[in-house]
């Protein structure tokens, strides 16, 4: 019993040591990392901003004078023709200066007719030789007073009338009404909005850019867009970057505008891509595989002997998901995509992402 007792202990004591020369072995091994080999690749540079859409023409329709809103003939919705009448403002005592203007005119009329039977009358007696010279140049002056009078009278009453005619609010152009904000009995001033009216035919989404980038921003550039939480995009192209920074907000104001016709609605937020650039031979690493990007930007490359050295590195100062290496990589430099604990001199596993998944 002795004897079968040493043999197991010695058998026990040889798996023991298996074991730990195993793990030994184990241990140290290199660790397995994931490495990306680079390669050129077509990069675009983009600029992503939120714009809201809006009509291309956008006009808030105000009276021309102040007073109350008797009535209100278009609302919220409606499509309305250039030059329809959309509200009308109290004008008592305009309506009755055109009243007593028109009037005037009617009695200047009056007065015109009777100088002109005068003058004709007189006119006829002086070639019969009834009448002297003088009468008949008395009745010519005063048939000319007369209808100077009328003259200006009809004119007084046009003017009288027009500024009347400036109570009736009407549209500037065709267009659909966005906002009403005003309601019938209010009393408005020369500043109030009573309409906020939109163009019918075509749209533009505005977006404002930060100064930083939007100096790289030109007309003429391409753009992909996409109404905020849909799947479909449209194309669309840079129409015009305002010259004017906000001092206030530190951007620059982009319009941008679809290049087929887009069904959104004033007001929608949408996702604009602006392609700034293409790089056809970029080297693109993702970002988590830079190490000191903020400080001193520098990545871990792989020799020969699958040691990391730390290979310092120029980071293109755009926004993008990845990073776009400009110095410090050659195509097939192997990067150590997670550099994590790792330090330069390591030795390691090379795996590819493939592999590790």
């Amino acid at each position: 019993m002795s004897r079968r007792a040493g043999l197991k202990l010695a058998t026990a004591l040889l798996v023991l040591g298996a074991i730990a020369a195993l793990v030994l072995v184990i241990s140290r091994r290199p660790p397995e990392v994931e490495v990306l080999t680079v390669r050129p690749e077509a990069t675009e540079l983009v600029l992503a901003v939120v714009g809201r859409v809006r009509p291309l023409d956008l006009v808030e329709v105000r009276s021309p004078n102040p007073g109350q809103v008797i009535e209100l003939l278009a609302d919220d919705g409606d499509q309305v023709v250039e030059g329809q009448a959309l509200a009308l403002i109290r004008a008592t005592v305009e309506q009755a200066q055109t009243e007593a203007e028109a009037a005037r005119v009617r009695a200047a009329q009056a007065q015109a007719a009777e100088a002109r039977l005068a003058f004709q009358r007189t006119e006829a007696l002086a070639r019969a030789g009834f009448a002297a010279q003088a009468a008949l140049d008395q009745a010519r002056a005063s048939l000319r007073s007369a209808e100077a009078a009328l003259t200006a009278a009809q004119a007084t009453a046009r003017a009288s009338a027009a500024r009347t005619r400036e109570f009736i609010v009407r549209a500037p152009m065709a267009g659909v009404i966005l906002v009403r904000p005003i309601d019938s009995g209010q009393v408005v001033g020369a500043t109030t909005p009573l309409f906020e009216l939109g163009s019918l035919e075509g749209l533009e989404i505005l977006a404002e850019v930060d100064e930083a980038y939007a100096d790289a921003l030109r007309p003429g550039m391409t753009a992909r867009a996409a109404a905020s939480g849909a799947e479909g995009q449209f194309d669309a192209v840079v129409s015009e970057v305002s010259p004017k920074v906000d001092s206030a907000t530190g951007g620059r104001l982009v319009k941008v505008r679809p290049t087929a016709k887009a069904d959104l609605a004033p007001g929608r937020s949408v996702d604009v891509t602006i392609v700034v650039e293409v790089r056809p031979g970029a080297l693109v690493i993702p970002r988590q595989a830079v190490v000191d990007a903020t400080t001193a930007p520098k990545v871990y490359v792989l020799d020969a002997d699958d040691v990391i050295q730390a290979r310092d590195s120029t980071i293109a100062r755009w926004p993008s998901q990845g990073a776009i290496i400009e110095q410090g990589l050659a195509a097939g430099d192997r990067v150590v995509m997670s550099p994590g604990e790792l330090r330069p001199g390591d030795k390691v596993r090379p795996v590819s992402p493939a592999d590790a998944d």
